[in-house]
């Protein structure tokens, strides 16, 4: 086809100045891989903008105390802080493919950006809770297409052979930023003020916008104007909001003892059921379920899902073990934790590139082994344990990490045509951030459970007349104290020893699951880039 004077040869109009507009509709085959500095520069502005959205997702909860005592309100009350964010944004990931459609993976994606960094600095400028909660709703509502979004530009800018390659340097933003958060966090809000861990956001995100926009304005996905889906959009605001606060508020309810609790479970099942039959059979969904009938997607996301949920309930139960139990500061409990990022980033780029060669099971497989050595090796922990002990498991739990997210969402991506990318990443993103909620809820409820139950049995011995409890309180007494604040001694004892018990159980459990998983990875049949079918490079053209 011959272009006119008004048109170039890929149907993009010409501007008055003579540049070239964002194309009409997208070539045939596909846009060709980034090369050079385009590609470089592509990758920078996407990964700036990940690590901006994760590392805000984290980065607030250790400032919360913060937070809440200069506003005026409690602690329990500042937490909504972290609720309505995660509401917000498990309500618009799944969103990611219908938004696509609608407005273009590019445009959605600079405007997710730009939205977030303006939404980021009313959260800095908020000046009551309730101004913060709602600023904290529009963030997270504005972020949840940015890492779908961000995973298929990113695919999109490499070659197919590539495609494991782009997943490594997507995914090492995605491990960094839950690490850094709660570090910078707490470092920001000790030096100056809360408000600067929303402020940093700002010259990030404008960066990373105009970044992407300059490389990628003139890619963008073909847009169709589809009919809006109410009825499925506002069951799913129902049950994913429900669900969401029924798993953040839970533990601090007592779960089924309460009416709200009860309530919130009655709304999550019901509209979940009218929302999966609504869905399946509308013409124009809003969230394509019918991704759960390819093998490669259903496997892949429920493995990493589940995975994801378990991991993501040690990372939070280990820090909150330390400080709780041990004695440890949150300083401390951050450096204990660090050591995760080492390996994850070190080895990456060599994850990338083996799968570009072979088949991701066994890689993925290696992953959950490791995954179970050292929740194996975490379950061995006793009051007595240093910070070696503590540090070594976090350490190798990088090479886990690094060869856990890169091929297990190869495996969901697998066979997938580009025009369906953005819609899987989104479902898929959504179960791993569901089940994240999911793991963190109920690790945290059945380590108080646990610990009450061992406290009880260990009180049980814990008596006069018994010989160990004569020996100890007789030392205490020998030390100048009275039985009173001896008994209260020993009380703090058994309940440190409970805890820790508490903790290898959940340990031990998590050994077995991660062991368990490993057949759900070997459902999948994907092919390596080298045969031309790789998990995710379809995505790329």
């Amino acid at each position: 086809m011959s272009a006119t004077p008004d048109t170039l040869d890929n149907g993009a109009e010409r501007q008055p100045d003579g540049a070239p507009a964002a194309p009409a509709q997208p070539p045939a085959g596909g846009y060709p891989p980034l090369e050079g500095s385009a590609r470089t520069f592509g990758t920078i502005a996407l990964s700036a903008a990940v690590f901006m959205n994760v590392l805000d997702s984290s980065i607030a909860n250790v400032s919360i105390p913060t937070i809440a005592g200069d506003l005026g309100v409690s602690a329990t009350q500042g937490t909504w802080v972290i609720t309505s964010f995660a509401v917000a944004n498990a309500i618009t990931v799944p969103l990611t493919g219908w938004l696509t459609q609608r407005f273009g993976q590019v445009r959605l994606f600079v405007l997710s950006v730009l939205m977030f960094v303006i939404s980021s600095w009313l959260c800095g400028f908020a000046w009551s809770l309730e101004s913060l909660v709602f600023f904290r709703v529009l963030q997270g509502a504005v972020a949840g297409p940015m890492i779908p979004l961000s995973q298929s530009l990113m695919l999109a800018s490499y070659p197919r052979a590539k495609a494991g390659m782009a997943l490594a340097l997507w995914s090492m933003t995605i491990l960094v930023g839950p690490i850094a958060g709660p570090l910078l966090g707490g470092w920001i809000s000790d030096n100056y003020a809360w408000s600067w861990i929303f402020y940093i956001n700002v010259p990030i995100g404008l960066l990373a916008g105009w970044a992407s926009w300059q490389v990628y304005k003139s890619r963008e996905s073909r847009r169709i104007h589809l009919p809006i889906d109410r009825m499925g959009l506002f069951l799913l605001v129902v049950w994913v909001g429900a669900l969401q606060l029924m798993l953040d508020k839970g533990k601090e309810l007592e779960w089924f003892a309460s009416p709200l609790i009860c309530v919130l479970a009655v709304v999550t099942a019901v509209a979940f059921v009218y929302f999966v039959i609504w869905e399946l059979t509308a013409a124009h969904p809003v969230v394509d379920l019918t991704l759960f009938a390819q093998r490669n997607f259903t496997s892949g996301t429920v493995a990493l899902s589940v995975a994801y949920g378990v991991f993501f309930g040690t990372v939070v139960l280990l820090p909150l073990w330390l400080q709780n139990t041990m004695g440890y500061t949150a300083t401390w409990a951050g450096v204990a934790s660090a050591p995760v990022g080492i390996l994850a980033i070190i080895l990456s780029p060599m994850v990338g590139k083996l799968l570009a060669r072979y088949d991701p099971r066994p890689i993925a497989t290696v992953a959950f082994l490791i995954f179970a050595l050292i929740s194996y090796m975490r379950a061995q922990f006793n009051t007595s344990v240093d910070l070696y002990t503590v540090m070594l498991p976090t350490f190798i739990q990088g090479a886990a990490m690094a060869t856990f997210f890169i091929p297990l969402t190869t495996i969901s991506l697998s066979g997938l045509s580009p025009d369906r990318i953005p819609a899987a990443a989104g479902l898929s993103n959504f179960f791993r951030l569901v089940c994240g909620a999911f793991g963190t809820s109920i690790t945290t409820t059945i380590w108080d459970n646990r610990a009450t139950l061992h406290h009880s049995r260990l009180t049980e011995v814990a008596l006069p007349g018994e010989p160990a409890f004569d020996h100890i309180m007789g030392g205490l007494q020998g030390l100048g104290l009275d039985p009173q604040r001896g008994a209260s001694l020993l009380d703090r004892v058994i309940n440190q020893q409970a805890y820790t018990m508490s903790a290898t159980d959940i340990f031990y459990a998590s050994a077995l699951i991660f062991l368990v998983l490993i057949g759900l990875i070997w459902l999948a049949h994907p092919k390596s880039a080298a045969h031309g079918g790789a998990g995710a490079s379809a995505g790329a053209h």
